[in-house]
């Protein structure tokens, strides 16, 4: 009889691997203050829709591997409803692929800040989903030829981190990862997900990996020839307007996942029908001009948007609009847009004041959300809390007050 390496070494490669590489579902996220008629949060309801989407086109492609590259929760604990649909989406997974392997690793979201804290990502073994939650793992597949690291943020936010280099006889050597490239965000800070790791170049070696499948940055992206963010399935992160500029610049229509054939390198973007459009109408610049004519220039905007705003979220920016002319406007139409749009956000942005600073040097003063930017960034913290999350969740609430103020 042939020992057991002997029979691993004569198992027929398979001629074509394909891999679906998912990221970011943030299951549970809740946003705005609507509610489906069974009493859900309508967003938690619509980016279990998008998973759910992605679920169905990945068994109708019927990949040889799936990855999801972290953050499936937007919160550590979830809630049971999250947990429930989680599980039945896996599990209708599983029995439509059976000898398909499904490897899910844990992004900083769904990572307890307290190694004493189980990570509710295991609870998924139970159904035969191989999980990365807390170490590094590396899975191996003869049958495919193939070797997957799975790295979870934890490993990554540690003072130690293990090599990121492929290991063993495998042809194919993909490596899955939750964190911050190196050199990709330099320019765009305001549309990225804040607490991921850091990974430098040299850590990483993408030239030595048949493909790289990160998660954390929400907006598809390629960072080396065989490395990808998939980006997210939805608009979920802190700034989805910085997000929706992001994928216009790159011509991105909308979220989706990515099938890969490991083989030739070619990636194939699968899109994923999003319940409610995203919309940043034409911004105006009310210099000079009274509340009527801001109200009509309003309308007009409004008016515009094909199919109308109806159950979207849409977000007008109105800039050299002074405070005493944004209490004026007509806020019984601005009202009649916010209960018509799933969510409508009028931004109303002050002029710019020059004021003398020092001995007499010109100066900008500094808006409100500057001054606070740079109260909290000096601020003493523990050390357990991001700064920069925590600075961009001040501002973020600040201005959301603000707009509230106004409407």
């Amino acid at each position: 009889m042939q020992s057991p390496l002997a029979l691993r070494l004569f198992v027929p490669h398979s001629p074509c691997v394909k891999l679906a590489h998912l990221a970011d579902p943030h299951l549970g996220i809740r946003q705005y203050h609507r509610q489906t008629p069974t009493g859900i949060n309508q967003r938690e309801a619509d980016v279990a829709n998008a998973f759910r989407a992605a679920i169905d086109d990945v068994i109708t492609c019927r990949p040889d591997v799936v990855l999801i590259a972290g953050d499936l929760f937007h919160a550590v604990r979830p809630s049971n409803a999250a947990i429930v649909f989680a599980f039945r989406q896996f599990q209708r997974l599983r029995e439509a692929l059976p000898g398909v392997p499904v490897i899910l690793i844990a992004g900083n979201h769904d990572t307890p800040r307290s190694t004493e804290t189980g990570n509710i990502l295991r609870l998924f073994e139970d159904i035969g989903v191989l999980v990365a939650s807390e170490e590094a793992k590396r899975f191996r597949f003869p049958e495919l030829d193939l070797s997957i690291l799975a790295v979870p943020h934890q490993a990554l936010a540690g003072a130690e981190r293990g090599a990121l280099r492929p290991e063993g006889d495998e042809t194919r050597q993909v490596l899955v990862i939750h964190g911050e490239a190196e050199g990709i965000f330099a320019h765009e800070r305001d549309v990225m997900e804040y607490g991921g790791a850091h990974v430098s170049a040299d850590e990483i070696a993408a030239d030595a990996w048949t493909y790289v499948a990160w998660g954390h940055y929400h907006v598809r992206h390629q960072v080396a020839p065989r490395a990808w963010y998939a980006g997210s399935l939805d608009y979920v992160s802190s700034n989805i307007w910085g997000e929706l500029d992001e994928e216009r610049q790159k011509g991105i229509d909308g979220k989706g996942w990515l099938l890969v054939d490991l083989d030739t390198g070619a990636v194939d973007p699968r899109t994923v029908k999003s319940a409610r459009r995203v919309l940043e109408l034409p911004s105006l610049d009310a210099e000079g001009f009274d509340a009527k004519g801001i109200d009509a220039w309003i309308a007009e905007r409004v008016a515009e948007v094909d199919g109308g705003i109806a159950g979207h979220v849409v977000r007008l920016v109105v800039r050299n609009c002074p405070r005493h002319v944004g209490r004026e406007l007509d806020h019984a139409a601005i009202r009649a847009w916010k209960n018509e749009a799933l969510h409508f956000q009028l931004d109303l942005r002050r002029p710019t004041v020059d004021r003398v600073t020092g001995v007499g040097a010109p100066g900008r003063r500094q808006t409100l959300g500057e001054t606070l930017r740079e109260f909290l960034s000096r601020r003493p913290l523990p050390s357990e809390i991001d700064r920069e999350r925590f600075v961009q969740t001040g501002v973020e609430m600040l201005a959301r007050i603000d707009a509230e103020a106004e409407g």
